[in-house]
C-alpha cells in the first residue's frame, strides 16, 4: 500500500517555512495561530518568525550540521522551483532563534503531543485501559558554558565523579503501545517524583501506569489513583507493605497511602552465556486487586512494556542526535532546542501511526522509527511527498 501526501510550501521568502513530509502533521496555520500573539510576528530581514519556527525544528532533524547547512537544506529544493529565498548568515540565524524563544516550540509541542493509539491500534491497551509509562532521561550532554552551568549545575556520577557536560533533564509520558510522547518536563536533574507529579494532569482515567521501582513512592501512588488511572510498578526493596489477605496465586491485598493494592513477587533467574546464573525477587505493586481478571502472569508479562519508554528515548537521544551534544548555550536556547526535539519526535511517531494504521491488524512496533527519520530528512531536502516509507509490511 502506498500512502501518498501533497505537500505545499509557502511562496517567496516563505517558502523555507516548511518541514517536508511532517509539515502535514505541523502545518502552517497552526504555526501561525501560536504565533498570533503580541510580539511574535516580527521578521529578520525580512524573513517572517513562521519561518523560524520551521527552521529550529529542521535543527532537530540534522544535527550535524551547521546553521546555514541547516538553511541550505530548507532552501535547496525550493530554490529550484524558482522561488526566491533569503541568503543568511550562521549569525543572523542565531539572531532569528533568539528572536523565537522557546515557547512558541513549547506551545506547539503541548499541541501535537497526546495519545495516538486509536481502539482498533494493536497492542495499545490491557483489558481496555492504555497502558503508558513514566520515566526520566537524565543524561542529554549540553554545552559546557557558565550559563548552562548556572542552570543545570555539575552532575555527580558513581564513585564521586562529575559528568563531562552538564546534563539536561527530560521527564516524560509515554504511550507504549506507540511510544507517543502525552507530556514532558525538562530542567536540571531532581528527584523524578517530584518531576513526574508535575505531568500527572495528563494521566486519565482508563489508563494504567507502568512505572519503575523509583515511582513506588505514597503521593505518587496517591497521585494516580486520585486521577481514576490504575498503576502498576515495580516497588524498592525498602518497601515492606502489609499482608492484609494472601490470594490463590500467591498475590497479597495490602494497603499503600490509602490505596488499596496488590502486591505480586517472583524470583527471576538469569543465566549468562558463560554459565553463570543470577536470581533476583521483583516485587511488583497494582491496584488491579482481582486476581481473576488480572493473573499475576500476566501482569508480570504487561509490566515489561514499560521499557517501551526507554526505546523512545533512545530514539531521541541517539537515532535523532546521532550522540551530539545539544547547540545552545544559554537555558532559553536550550529550552527551545529541546522543545523542539520533542516536537519533531511526536511529530515522527504521528507519521509512523499513520502509516501502520491504514494497515488492518499491524502492531506499530513494526516501523522502524530510523526508516520514518531518514524519509523525512529526504522529504525537507528533496521537497518530494511523503509515500509511507516507515509504514512496515504486516
Amino acid at each position: 500500500m502506498t500512502l501518498t501526501q501533497t505537500i505545499t510550501t509557502a511562496r517567496g521568502l516563505f517558502a523555507p517555512g516548511h518541514l517536508g513530509a511532517l509539515t502535514w502533521f505541523a502545518p502552517f496555520e497552526l504555526v501561525d495561530d501560536l504565533l498570533d500573539g503580541p510580539g511574535r510576528q516580527g521578521r529578520i530581514r525580512q524573513v517572517p518568525m513562521r519561518v523560524a519556527v520551521y527552521f529550529v525544528l529542521a535543527l532537530a532533524l540534522f544535527p550535524d550540521l551547521s546553521y546555514a547547512g541547516v538553511w541550505d537544506m530548507l532552501t535547496g529544493a525550493v530554490s529550484q522551483m524558482g522561488h526566491r529565498v533569503a541568503t543568511l548568515t550562521d549569525a543572523g540565524l542565531a539572531d532569528l532563534r533568539r528572536r523565537l524563544g522557546p515557547d512558541p516550540l513549547r506551545e506547539l509541542f503541548e499541541v501535537v503531543a497526546g495519545p495516538l493509539g486509536q481502539p482498533r491500534t494493536v497492542g495499545v491497551s490491557y483489558r481496555g485501559m492504555r497502558t503508558v509509562a513514566f520515566d526520566g532521561c537524565k543524561s542529554t550532554r549540553v554545552p559546557e558554558t557558565a550559563d548552562n552551568v548556572a542552570w543545570l549545575g555539575r552532575h555527580k556520577l558513581a564513585a564521586g565523579a562529575v559528568a563531562a557536560y552538564p546534563l539536561l533533564s527530560v521527564m516524560a509520558l509515554v504511550e507504549t503501545g506507540t511510544r507517543a510522547l502525552l507530556g514532558a518536563v525538562l530542567g536540571p536533574v531532581r528527584g523524578e517524583v517530584d518531576t513526574a507529579l508535575e505531568l500527572i494532569e495528563h494521566v486519565k482515567a482508563g489508563m494504567l501506569v507502568l512505572a519503575d521501582r523509583g515511582f513506588d513512592a505514597n503521593a505518587f501512588i496517591r497521585a494516580v489513583h486520585r486521577a481514576g488511572a490504575a498503576v502498576l510498578l515495580r516497588a524498592s526493596a525498602s518497601r515492606k507493605p502489609a499482608v492484609l489477605r494472601v490470594l490463590h496465586d500467591g498475590s497479597y491485598l495490602s494497603v499503600i497511602a490509602g490505596v488499596p493494592v496488590r502486591v505480586i513477587a517472583a524470583t527471576v533467574t538469569v543465566t549468562c552465556a558463560d554459565g553463570s546464573v543470577h536470581q533476583g525477587v521483583y516485587r511488583l505493586v497494582t491496584t488491579l486487586t482481582d486476581a481473576h481478571r488480572h493473573p499475576a502472569t500476566d501482569l508480570f508479562a504487561l509490566y515489561h512494556q514499560r521499557w517501551e519508554i526507554e526505546v523512545a528515548f533512545l530514539a531521541i537521544r541517539h537515532t535523532m542526535l546521532k550522540g551530539h551534544i545539544l547547540r545552545s548555550g544559554d537555558p532559553q536556547g536550550l529550552r527551545q532546542e529541546m522543545w523542539a526535539q520533542l516536537t519533531v519526535y511526536q511529530l515522527l511517531r504521528t507519521a509512523m501511526i499513520d502509516a501502520t494504521d491504514a494497515i488492518e491488524g499491524c502492531d506499530p512496533d513494526r516501523a522502524s522509527f530510523t526508516a520514518a527519520l531518514t524519509a523525512a530528512r529526504h522529504s525537507v531536502t528533496l521537497a518530494w511527498t511523503w509515500t509511507g516509507s516507515a509504514s512496515p509490511s504486516c
